[in-house]
């Protein structure tokens, strides 16, 4: 897919290293502000997105810029990750959604972009959701959200994460749930299976599967897997492989060495949003392409469990 026209500006909130961002920069928006508070994604951002303002904290930032189109924000998914403290999103970190609505009360945007953990539909039986849903709608926002696996995009990686789209002036139901035409796998799989490793050692093998990429291990180095391939070869993913299954290039993470160990770009690239999936969403916005048939959905029971793709609002 290649960069369009320029679509509006953009807004980029808990922007980490800019998965989100780059997606919407392919698709034709132009970031002229980024918050971030961790020095070494901070680096990355100054160096990648060289033309938008940086700031740090958000809860320091007092308005947005005028004129913007787009606010965009993976708000911290420590608090509601399913291997996290599960404090739900009252938790420290997990609340500074509410910076966003704050922002958003004070200056409306016509379209806004979260991204989350799928876990946020269960946990504390989906009270997170609610509170995210309820805020827009007060605000006057219609949304729609939806669990996008970076798998369908063309990345050979399964990463299931929540998007939700919120908007003044268009259908977020026509972004996320209208349908696509399929497309054909462009590759089979080649591998056979991995051997688990700690550090450099080798400690089982398991065929026919290949595990997530971890960032860490119990000695405290990157321990990526050791994968058997179908030409009798043995591959060990490095880093940037990592950045390339997230839709980076080589080496987008390169500028937080300037600031932090080099194995601190593990952790950058797995917390990143995939690029690819980011630009998905971000073209239906700038150039919707149908319309969404809701005749035969049903309503949410108030108390209910929350399903994998849902709207509201209006």
């Amino acid at each position: 897919m290649t960069e369009r026209d320029h679509c509006g500006s953009a807004v980029g909130l808990f922007a980490g290293i800019g998965g989100l961002e780059l997606g919407l920069h392919k698709a034709g928006f132009e970031s002229v502000l980024l918050a971030e508070n961790f020095e070494p994604a901070a680096a990355v951002l100054n160096a990648r997105f060289p033309n938008a303002e940086l700031v740090g904290d958000v809860r320091g930032l007092k308005r947005l810029p005028r004129n913007t189109e787009i606010v965009v924000g993976g708000f911290p998914c420590q608090d509601l990750s399913s291997v996290g403290p599960k404090s739900g999103i009252s938790g420290t970190r997990s609340s500074l959604v509410g910076e966003i609505f704050r922002l958003l009360s004070d200056q409306p945007v016509p379209w806004v972009v979260l991204e989350n953990v799928p876990f946020l539909l269960d946990l504390d039986r989906g009270r997170a959701l609610r509170l995210v849903t309820s805020a827009l709608e007060e605000l006057g926002y219609t949304w729609a959200y939806r669990v996008l696996d970076a798998q369908c995009f063309g990345i050979p990686q399964r990463r299931r994460r929540w998007f939700l789209v919120a908007s003044l002036v268009g259908d977020p139901r026509a972004v996320l749930l209208s349908r696509d035409q399929p497309s054909p796998p462009a590759a089979e799989p080649t591998c056979f299976g991995f051997y688990w490793t700690e550090g450099t050692r080798a400690l089982g093998w398991a065929p026919n599967v290949i595990p997530p990429l971890k960032c860490g291990s119990t000695i405290g180095v990157p321990s990526p897997p050791a994968i058997f391939t179908s030409h009798r070869s043995i591959v060990t993913p490095d880093l940037r492989d990592a950045e390339r299954l997230q839709g980076f290039r080589v080496d987008w993470t390169k500028p937080a060495e300037l600031v932090a160990k080099q194995s601190i770009r593990w952790k950058l690239v797995g917390n990143a949003v995939s690029v690819k999936v980011a630009e998905w969403v971000a073209a239906r916005i700038a150039q919707p392409t149908g319309t969404y048939d809701y005749s035969r959905d049903t309503q949410i029971e108030p108390d209910g469990k929350w399903p994998r793709a849902a709207w509201g609002g209006g």
